[in-house]
């Protein structure tokens, strides 16, 4: 793999591709290492329904495409403009190695084919590339330089905890203009420049307003408080969140905010009460599966092995329900939406591979969703189908995800001030005031 300049090698842990399957194609004109460990750890992900499945899946269909005996000798090409990949055979376990780490694991023989090519190509920068923040560690305790993959990871991070902007000792007379006439425009405020469905609180010394920005008609629009089948939103940020729920022209909306905030439960009312609107109400959520096991090892047929992670959407569906009473209409039409399954909760990983036309679906927990996994979700939604992605981004699940790596904080940073999506981060907890303490606290 010798070149003229002084490119890098990059060693690429498992965890890389499973994050995303095209990452081999992501690292400029520097060459790529791929240990024979990797493959034999993708080939145990093949089989399953599951995201993670899908992209060792494609994975091998990508490698199968350059796959050639250069691979293995030399490397071969990914293209103009970028660096030669290779696959690297096991390589013997360091007398540093042998001492610090006594298990032969598949982590310590990608080390040790880091550690190879570290010392084979002295003059070139060699780095490990995984998720695995542990494995990074053992890296750089042998001199082994170790990164994250970074590729998708979110640049500006005061997306994550954006709260609504307030204007204190705001003009009364515009916001007498705001209750009156509904609007005024973007240029009646000097140096005001917002996103498109951004959300605002204007103070001024008798009077006050909620206001949104439309980018179309580049005018400042006032929010009223309204209900959503039964459920009443409790602070500004729950009025500005039914309020992009309840607009069809907004077609993909992110909720972000600590547990108890009602992301989930605002999601689901709006779509109750805009049921007429759309031949079904889907609601998913990814299964992180215990100590790594797939369903199939839990007991129990399909139903029994998926209602316990489903159980947090039933309950804010009980939620909805027990603000009516069980004769009502109301609580009968959400009775029937469930038996006639056009309200449908279903695991994430049933999705995958179906066009949604005129569907109202909700991603809950998408906090645990990879970058590509949020794109191949939104590449579902067929004509009129809106799409809304609910998640806690300081409680993630996956071990190889964090606050800037995740999918939804990746689709937040990348489709903010695009007309058809707005994001609200919902601070103020209001399941209960011991949860709220607890959330602050603990």
């Amino acid at each position: 793999m010798s070149k003229t300049k002084k490119s890098k090698i990059f060693v690429l842990d498992t965890n890389v591709i499973l994050h995303d399957h095209t990452c081999i194609y992501q690292f400029q004109d520097n060459d790529i290492i791929l240990p024979i460990t990797v493959l034999e750890e993708l080939d145990k992900f093949k089989r399953g329904n599951d995201l993670i499945n899908f992209q060792a899946r494609e994975f091998t269909r990508v490698l199968d495409e350059i796959v050639g005996d250069d691979i293995f000798n030399g490397g071969k090409s990914l293209g103009a403009g970028k660096g030669r990949i290779r696959i690297e055979t096991g390589k013997p376990f360091s007398d540093e190695l042998k001492a610090s780490f006594r298990e032969d694991i598949p982590d310590h023989r990608i080390l040790a084919i880091a550690d190879f090519t570290a010392k084979t190509y002295p003059r070139r920068k060699t780095v490990l590339i995984s998720k695995d923040i542990n494995l990074r560690m053992k890296a750089k305790s042998l001199g082994i330089q170790a990164e994250d993959y970074k590729t998708d990871q979110v640049t500006d991070e005061n997306v994550l905890d954006k709260t609504i902007t307030t204007f204190d000792n705001f003009d009364d007379i515009v916001i007498d203009q705001l209750y009156q006439q509904g609007s005024f425009a973007k240029a009646d405020v000097k140096d005001f420049n917002p996103d498109a469905n951004e959300c605002y609180i204007f103070r001024g010394n008798q009077s006050s307003a909620l206001a949104r920005y439309d980018a179309k008609s580049e005018r400042i629009y006032r929010v009223e408080k309204k209900s959503a089948y039964g459920i009443k939103p409790r602070n500004a940020e729950q009025t500005f969140s039914l309020n992009m729920l309840m607009d069809p022209e907004v077609r993909l909306i992110a909720l972000t905010g600590k547990a108890g905030t009602g992301k989930t439960l605002l999601a689901l009312a709006a779509a109750i009460e805009q049921h007429r609107q759309y031949e079904q109400i889907l609601l998913a959520r990814p299964i992180v599966a215990l100590s790594n096991r797939d369903l199939g090892y839990l007991p129990g047929d399909a139903s029994e092995k998926i209602n316990p992670y489903m159980q947090p959407l039933y309950d804010n569906l009980a939620v909805i329900k027990h603000t009516f009473n069980p004769r009502s209409n109301e609580y009968q039409l959400i009775e029937e939406m469930v038996k006639d399954e056009k309200l449908n909760i279903t695991p994430l990983a049933y999705i995958r591979g179906r066009s949604l036309s005129n569907a109202f679906f909700i991603i809950d927990e998408a906090q645990n969703l990879t970058p590509h996994e949020i794109k191949t979700i939104i590449t579902r939604a067929g004509e009129g189908t809106r799409m809304v992605f609910t998640g806690d981004l300081w409680q993630i699940d996956s071990p190889y995800l964090d606050m800037k790596s995740n999918g939804l904080a990746y689709m937040v940073d990348r489709m903010r001030n695009q007309e058809l999506f707005a994001h609200i981060n919902l601070v103020k907890g209001e399941r209960s005031y011991l949860a709220e303490l607890a959330s602050n606290l603990l």
